[in-house]
């Protein structure tokens, strides 16, 4: 094994690797540091290894250096320390380090490499579950790596003879700046990081929904995909309280290609409220399908003004080409369609769902939404929505590349009049699969929906994201939206002057939290967003409010302010 040969740093979860620790261990705590009894077998299982995550570092799938952490009390040093919590600074989350060794031929030139890079990838774990405070019972034969490393001694030694240690602890900004500089300086092979993902999309996916990716491809004429996918979509609409729903391969963009594609067919004149982006984008897409329309548009961060709204739906202010009515109430509009986004995915802001169906069916007007953002964040319910378009890569925690038309309809297929492939009726006379389809996207669509605890999941996203908005108005950012209607998913935040929303997301990768910056309209405006599309926990979010809290304080200047924890006996969060 040349000790040229690439170092690759990650968390351990292969059977050989785990076999490589045992005997490490019993290397370096049995016959060097005499802490544990020989054995014949030369391996050494750790007491809390079913608890433990193991951070190690590779060299040609052999075992170099490695790192034990848990957060489960009681600690080992719980055994050894009874009043160890009044040693330790208040207020943090504590994780334990346990089991630092690296082999003995690697103590040399490439030990401080080896050990930087495990304790980058012992920092990013902590960012992903939340520790910011780790304590260790470090060996007194080390002493001056440790506090070289940050680590601060608290209490008396423990252990005796060859066996003494010093407790110590470190806490998670110590490492943040050394960290961040061995992930630049890293090849990117090297190292596999687990950035926590506060994206809009591609979101945080569970594993059972990764494994039924990773199945063999099958035809989509087969039985187990015919039942996956009559299983998926009649989950999808009992979620939403739709009648039917299309399929199709593609992003929501596909989706409201084909919504627009229907309301071609209905020849009539249809309104458009945008109020960002997205609002702008079924303009455009209404545009491309020479629809006859009319556009209202708002301030982006501000509501949708219905009663705008209503004064176009009954022809006030309309201009020659609508017949203008003196008063507004029950009648028919003119205008036969009405279509706008459901959440404003740009600024985070909702359209009132029950105001709008109240105000369409009032005049007789087909509502259709955009609800790609909401759909699996929130609560919606489409009963008396004409149409409305959804994706899998957001809300419904699966990957991106399906979308849906939900409808209560019959539709008719229109051959003489639409592409086949955006024919929603096409699509509906062949049982939603005309055309060949991804088994594999679709297995993983239905693993991510079926047996989930919708109203769970929505009371968790709206608990989280109302601390965070909370937490990062405590810290001084200027929220978009607030005092409006606002989805519990996205979070939209307008950065100061000297604050570069493309840097600011940058360094967040860095501190490990992939925040959403990059789209134009963001980068234009200089705003940046956390989304709850993906899978997530508390700690994830209070670890995030943390480094907000972090980059707030240092942009003002002054000490950090408090550091937040979590309380898992009650599900709140604490101060």
């Amino acid at each position: 094994m040349s000790a040229q040969e690439p170092l690759v740093f990650k968390s351990a979860n292969e059977d050989w690797e785990f076999e490589q620790i045992h005997r490490l261990n019993f290397k370096t705590f049995v016959e060097e540091i005499p802490q544990h009894h020989p054995s014949a077998t030369r391996r050494l299982v750790d007491k809390f290894h079913a608890e433990n995550t193991y951070l190690i570092c590779l060299q040609n799938q052999k075992l170099v250096g490695m790192l034990a952490v848990r957060g489960n009390r009681p600690f080992s040093l719980d055994q050894k320390l009874p009043d160890l919590d009044v040693h330790l600074p208040r207020g943090r989350t504590i994780c334990e380090i346990r089991l630092l060794a690296l082999e003995k031929k690697f103590r040399g030139a490439r030990g401080g490499q080896i050990l930087q890079g495990i304790l980058a990838l012992l920092w990013q774990h902590g960012v992903e579950k939340g520790y910011d405070l780790a304590i260790i019972s470090g060996t007194t034969r080390q002493f001056r790596l440790y506090q070289h490393l940050g680590f601060v001694p608290f209490g008396p030694v423990v252990g005796s003879g060859d066996a003494q240690f010093q407790p110590m602890y470190v806490t998670l900004e110590t490492f943040e700046v050394t960290a961040r500089e061995f992930l630049r300086s890293s090849p990117a092979r090297s190292f596999q990081p687990s950035a926590v993902n506060f994206l809009p999309g591609p979101v945080a996916i569970r594993r059972e929904v990764r494994r039924a990716f990773e199945q063999a491809p099958e035809s989509h004429r087969g039985d187990s995909f015919k039942k996956d996918f009559q299983s998926a979509r009649q989950i999808l609409c009992d979620l939403v309280r739709a009648k039917n729903v299309g399929v199709f391969m593609g992003s929501g963009t596909l989706a409201n290609d084909v919504v627009a594609g229907q309301l071609s067919l209905l020849g009539g004149r249809g309104l458009i409220l945008s109020n960002g982006e997205f609002g702008e984008r079924l303009v455009d897409q209404a545009r491309r399908f020479n629809l006859k329309f009319d556009a209202l548009k708002f301030d982006w961060g501000q509501p949708l003004d219905l009663a705008a709204a209503e004064k176009k739906l009954c022809g006030i202010g309309s201009g020659p080409s609508h017949s203008k009515k003196s008063e507004i109430g029950n009648r028919k509009s003119e205008i036969d369609w009405l279509w706008c986004t459901h959440c404003e995915t740009s600024t985070g802001l909702l359209a009132d769902l029950a105001a709008l169906k109240e105000l369409c069916a009032r005049h007789g007007t087909k509502l259709c939404l955009d609800c790609i953002s909401t759909i699996g964040t929130m609560h919606v319910d489409l009963t008396g929505v004409y149409m409305a378009s959804g994706s899998s890569g957001k809300g419904l925690r699966a990957y991106p590349g399906l979308s849906m038309v939900f409808y209560h309809h019959d539709v008719p297929a229109a051959p003489d009049k639409l592409p086949r492939y955006l024919d929603l009726g096409f699509s509906a006379l062949h049982e939603g699969t005309p055309f060949t389809f991804s088994s594999n996207l679709l297995h993983a669509l239905h693993a991510a929906v079926k047996r989930v605890n919708w109203s769970r999941r929505f009371a968790e996203t709206a608990e989280w994201s109302a601390w965070l908005r909370e937490r990062l108005m405590e810290t001084g950012f200027n929220l978009i939206g607030n005092g409006a209607l606002l989805s519990p998913a996205v979070i939209t935040i307008a950065l100061p002057p000297e604050m570069n929303s493309t840097k600011t997301g940058e360094a967040m990768q860095e501190a490990g939290y992939l925040l959403s910056c990059n789209s134009e309209y963001l980068r234009r405006k200089n705003w940046i967003q956390v989304c709850f599309m993906g899978e997530c926990t508390r700690e994830k979010v209070v670890a995030l409010g943390n480094a907000f809290n972090r980059v707030g304080f240092q942009r003002r200047n002054v000490p950090s302010a408090t550091v937040v924890t979590v309380e898992k006996s009650n599900r709140s969060f604490a101060v």
